[in-house]
Order: structure tokens, then sequence, then C-alpha cells
């Protein structure tokens, strides 16, 4: 009898207040106090140093992801509380949630464009691209260097090709009058309320996949109150929200004081920093089963073209300024080709070997230097 009392004792849910006392609040919080103090006191002393604006830029992103995360946790709680499927959670919460900074980056660009700076736009269209470029040639690389992995052929025939395609549909919109509308940007969030659809309709087939991820987090849930997730929702999304907002502020100060277009800022430091998630949790994957690492990566880089970019149109219609030209001639199709290579190799023996991961991480390293390259002058635009 004693056995079992203490079994209760040690599944007892813990209640708001002991929020309080939890690391990740204190995390977060301190995290978000602190940027908020430094970002009042800079712009109060009318400081100006390009150095303190990429401290605060890191300051941004480590505010946005634990702030993120937080949110996450809420959310996933909320759902098993109500009863909803560990598959569905897994398919849905989880999947968007790990891109949940690159959505509130590329609302909060689109909807400054036309409130603050019109190449905000821009910003926001490079932090999509950047993202799924960083995440399926750099991050991909350094898991894959980790740990080789073997790849599942569904996992290619379903979202391998979704994720290209998703690619090649949202820059086919941009390039049909250098802007990306309400109603393309509903059809491309569409698309993604689709897939989930599919996905759930036949999850029966893809349980065995997908449980690796979810019982991975069944295993992290503490077991907290109904009124305390719904505190971590409101104050991780509240908290993620400001700190997007100031990275998309920072991230035009560091554009204007070094003189760099703000589509290279987004494609490059915003989209390394808003894929931060992917990466520890691809590599914590990468280290317990294989081929869940290469599913996480593949998946954020399905919601992303679709429903990210989707929504940010949806919010405010994305103009592009100047023509486009770095964006449809560089950016675009790297993404494209980096896309294209990975599913390449994934196809090569269904293995993802290290050989393999050098030469995704040196395809990124590459379109790095080409940027830089067109920059400081050294190749002169062809377009």
């Amino acid at each position: 009898m004693a056995k079992v009392d203490s079994a209760k004792s040690t599944t007892r849910e813990f209640g708001t207040l002991e929020l309080i006392h939890w690391n990740a609040l204190l995390i977060t919080g301190a995290l978000f106090i602190s940027l908020v103090a430094i970002t009042t006191f800079v712009k109060a002393e009318g400081l100006s140093n390009p150095w303190i604006s990429i401290f605060l830029l890191l300051l941004a992103f480590a505010s946005l992801i634990t702030a993120a995360d937080f949110f996450v946790e809420g959310a996933k709680g909320i759902a098993r509380k109500a009863g909803i499927a560990e598959v569905v959670i897994g398919l849905t919460i989880v999947s968007i949630g790990t891109s949940l900074p690159e959505i509130l980056v590329s609302v909060s660009a689109s909807w400054g464009s036309a409130t603050v700076d019109p190449q905000l736009a821009n910003f926001a269209v490079g932090n999509i691209y950047g993202s799924v470029l960083v995440q399926i040639s750099l991050i991909l690389g350094l898991v894959v260097l980790f740990k080789p992995l073997e790849i599942r052929p569904a996992w290619i025939r379903r979202d391998g090709l979704l994720m290209l395609g998703g690619v090649v549909a949202m820059t086919f919109l941009l390039w049909t009058g250098n802007t990306l509308e309400r109603w393309e940007g509903a059809l491309l969030a569409g698309s993604y309320v689709f897939y989930i659809y599919w996905l759930l309709k036949y999850r029966e087939q893809i349980r065995i996949d997908e449980m690796e991820i979810i019982g991975e987090i069944k295993a992290k849930d503490r077991g907290w109150t109904q009124g305390a997730y719904l505190v971590m929702v409101v104050t991780g999304l509240s908290f993620a929200v400001y700190a997007s907002t100031q990275l998309v502020e920072i991230a035009v100060d560091i554009a204007i004081s070094m003189d760099v277009p703000h589509e290279v800022v987004g494609t490059t430091l915003s989209a390394f920093g808003t894929s931060i998630p992917e990466l520890v949790v691809a590599l914590i994957a990468a280290r317990r089963s294989q081929g869940v690492a290469i599913g996480t990566l593949i998946g954020s880089n399905i919601t992303d073209p679709l429903l990210s970019i989707g929504i940010a149109a949806m919010v405010r219609p994305i103009a592009i300024t100047g023509g486009g030209g770095l964006i449809f001639n560089v950016i675009a199709p790297a993404t494209i080709i980096g896309v294209g290579l990975a599913l390449i190799f994934m196809f090569t023996q269904f293995k993802f070997n290290r050989p393999e991961g050098i030469a995704m991480c040196a395809f990124y390293a590459l379109f790095i230097l080409l940027l830089e390259a067109l920059r400081v002058g050294w190749i002169l635009p062809w377009w």
C-alpha cells in the first residue's frame, strides 16, 4: 500500500505557483528581462554600434527560442489534457512548434514592411529561404558528421518531395509579380493544412516512425495542471512575440550600419538563429534513433515555405523591393539546389554518410562565400 501511495505522489501534477521554481521559466524570464532592459537602455542613450547590435541579436535569438519552447510545452500539455492522441500532437503542435521562431519573425517582418521599412519584405523572404537552406545543408551535414543515418524510403516519397515542391511553389508565386498576395499565402498555408490532414488520415502507417519522436517528448512531460499549461502558453507566446519584434528591428539596424542587404541578413544571421531548435532536436534524435533527425529537418522545411510564409502573406502581402535580383538569382536557386542535392544523397542506398555530410556543409559554405563576394564586389551581379 505504501508503494502505491509513493507512486501516486511521484506522479502528482505541479501547480501554477510551482512554475516559479522551474528552471525553464527562470531562464526564459531572465533572458526576456535582460532583452527588455538592455534594448530600452540602448535606445534611451542613443547608442549605435555594430557589436552592440550583434550582442542584442544573439540575446533576442536566445529569448525567442526559449520562449517558443516554453509555449510549445504548454500547448502540448493542454492538448494532452483535452484527450488529443499523441500522434496528433507530434504531427501538429511539435512540428509547428520548432518552426514558431520562423513564423513569428516572418510575420513581424511582413507587418513591418508596411509600417517601418519596405525592405523588411525581403528580410521575411530571406529568412524562409535561409532557414530551409541552413537546415537541409549545414545542420543536416553537422548531424550526419555526428552520426551517419539510414533513411526510410517512405520519408523521401512522402515528405522529401513535398519539401522540394513547397520551396518551388513559394518561389514561383513570388516570382510572378515579385509579390505574394494574401490569396497566394492562403494557398500555401492551405496546402500545409491538407498535408497534415493527409498524414492524420494515414496515421496508422506512419505511427512507428512518429512514436520514436513522441516517446521522447512524453518522457520529458512533468505533468502540470491545466492552469500551469495555460500560463506557459500565454507567457511563452507573449515573450516570443516581443523577442521576434526586437530581432527584426535589430537585424534592420545591422543591415543599415554594415550596408548589408536585408535579404542577406534574413538568409544568414536570422535564418541560422531561428533554426537552432531544429539543430538541437536533430542532434538529440540522431543519438537515439536512425533517421528521426532527417525526418525532423524535412518536416520543418515543409512548414517554413508553406505555413510560415503563408501566414506572413495573409497578415500583410509581401512585396519584394529592388527587383528581387539577389533573391531570384542567388538565394532561391541555391535553396532549391541544396534541397535537391540532399534528396539525391538520401536516395543513394537510403543512407546519409559522413562524406555526404561534408559535401552539404561545403555547399552551405560556398553559398556564404558567394554572398560575401557579391557584397564586396569580387563578383559583379549577373542580373
